[in-house]
């Protein structure tokens, strides 16, 4: 597909065209670094990002976690303002199911933290779930947790208020350009090569999602990234399907869904699921999906599948996020499936970590460099 040819040099080339990307490059131009330049292999967007869920919240058991998911959350409920880009947020809120009793007594220690942060989530029992999320049985279930300032939204609509606002700024934004090698002279300089021919930058940010290792691997910088792929389906149009239905996951099992349209999108991981780029879908994970189902929405069992996609998670070994500067190689990468809820946070503490400035949250443990200190620091609510 033709696109614009690469400038021979840039302040800061971006490596990678999704949410991560995007927001880095409107917050680096709104801030006034001139000639920041963003390569993607494809369209914007379309490795991880739009190929997401599209959940956004804050209830995480890491406290940097918390941060940006709240701080993110902000930005998206208030995106049509900023940026002039509709993203259909719906703030219905996130519903945690729990059946087991070691989970329950991790999830009062991240509501204790959460609210500590300004979270206002809070547990509560079986029959409060069901009468939040109709679809559900509470069956085997102990207790839920719910955050109403939680939801969902689109996040093709979240790329384009980004790509928008960041050309607007004056960056420059080239999809369909990959990214085939860095050199580095005198550890000072890059020369980012691509497709349509080589940039010369004295910094580079990678953003570039499951391709992350490689990129890191030509800067000289171990980044443990293995992607893994996991399937959604969407349903037929439900008639009676309730609009405020919460984002909800069973969370010993990971089936979750959440209203899409006039149906919902569903879906969860698959143990058997094997790391490498698959963009393929699989029936084999079904059966597991149907037993969830008829477990715990079993209403679901008989409603009609309409489509669906599979996607790319980024996983890192913690499933934790992977953020830093190596000399003036940045990254922000490894988010394990929770980086779309926080790209909008995340463009913010790329630019002061180019700058040089102190973000808003301390992302230091979320460095490289906690793995080769031991100093791993596991996410607990991912699905």
């Amino acid at each position: 597909m033709p696109t614009a040819t690469p400038p021979s040099s840039a302040s800061v080339v971006i490596i990678g065209g999704g949410v991560m990307g995007l927001s880095t490059a409107y917050h680096l131009a709104r801030a006034g670094v001139r000639d920041v330049v963003v390569l993607d292999r494809n369209a914007f967007g379309s490795g991880s990002t739009c190929r997401a869920a599209g959940g956004v919240r804050a209830q995480f058991s890491d406290p940097v976690n918390i941060a940006l998911g709240a701080r993110s959350l902000e930005t998206f409920a208030d995106f049509p303002n900023r940026f002039g880009q509709e993203i259909d947020f719906q703030r219905v809120g996130y519903l945690f199911l729990l059946d087991d009793p070691d989970d329950v007594r991790a999830f009062e220690a991240n509501v204790a933290l959460q609210n500590d942060l300004g979270i206002p989530s809070r547990m509560i029992t079986a029959a409060e779930a069901h009468s939040l999320s109709p679809l559900i049985s509470t069956e085997g279930l102990i207790a839920a947790v719910y955050s109403p300032t939680d939801g969902h939204c689109t996040p093709e609509s979240v790329v384009l208020g980004y790509a928008t606002a960041a050309r607007r700024f004056g960056a420059t934004l080239i999809p369909h350009c990959a990214v085939t090698g860095l050199e580095i002279k005198d550890d000072q300089t890059f020369t980012v090569r691509s497709e349509r021919g080589p940039i010369s930058a004295p910094a580079v940010v990678c953003t570039a999602g499951p391709w992350s290792a490689e990129v890191g691997a030509w800067a000289g910088v171990d980044l443990p990234v293995t992607p893994l792929r996991r399937q959604i389906l969407t349903t037929a149009p439900m008639p009676d399907l309730d609009p405020l239905t919460p984002f909800t996951i069973d969370f010993g099992s990971t089936f979750y869904f959440h209203g899409e349209g006039r149906g919902l999108l569903l879906g969860m991981s698959d143990p058997d699921e094997t790391p490498g780029f698959k963009l393929d879908r699989d029936d084999a994970w079904l059966p597991r999906l149907g037993a969830a189902i008829e477990r715990r929405a079993p209403e679901l069992a008989g409603v009609g599948i309409a489509s669906g996609w599979a996607g790319l998670y980024e996983n890192t070994p913690d499933h934790n996020a992977l953020i830093g500067r190596e000399g003036n190689f940045l990254y922000a990468t490894g988010f394990s499936g929770h980086g779309f809820l926080m790209g909008p946070a995340v463009g913010e503490v790329m630019r002061d970590l180019y700058l040089r400035r102190t973000p808003f949250v301390d992302v230091e443990p979320l460095s490289v460099a906690r793995f080769a200190a031991a100093g791993v620091r596991p996410e607990l609510n991912i699905v």
